[in-house]
């Protein structure tokens, strides 16, 4: 079994962002020279979390939008009195800073219109993305 580690580093534009980052996560995988195995794919930030869905624009603000409805800013959270990113807090929470993705034939097992983003809460940041791809 072997271990391949890389990180990937991400700026976001606004506020509230979606990244498509499979590029750099195929670029990875091929690096890595692994052929089957998986993919794990973190993003160390307490404020952005990954997903796995159709890059096509409508949706990202779609999914942008949803959010904002699920974890409005300014809602009375405690963490606010603190600093004035809990909404961004509470949706990595319900998402997911991390992501599992199996690397068959030395790519990324995705379906047709399947992408992997970086979605951002409480930017504009740099991120960065680490990728773990272990197998043979």
């Amino acid at each position: 079994m072997r271990v391949h580690v890389e990180e990937l580093q991400v700026q976001t534009r606004s506020r509230e962002d979606i990244v498509i980052i499979t590029g750099g996560i195929e670029s990875a995988i091929e690096r890595s020279g692994i052929k089957r195995g998986i993919a794990l794919i973190y993003v160390p930030h307490a404020t952005a979390m990954l997903a796995v869905n159709e890059n096509e624009p409508r949706l990202k603000e779609d999914i942008l939008s949803k959010l904002r409805q699920l974890f409005p800013r300014n809602a009375g959270y405690r963490h606010d009195e603190i600093d004035d990113n809990a909404n961004a807090h509470l949706a990595n929470v319900f998402l997911g800073p991390h992501l599992v993705v199996p690397v068959i034939n030395g790519r990324a097992a995705r379906g047709t219109w399947q992408d992997v983003m970086m979605i951002e809460m409480d930017g504009p940041r740099a991120r960065r993305v680490i990728v773990v791809v272990v197998g043979e």
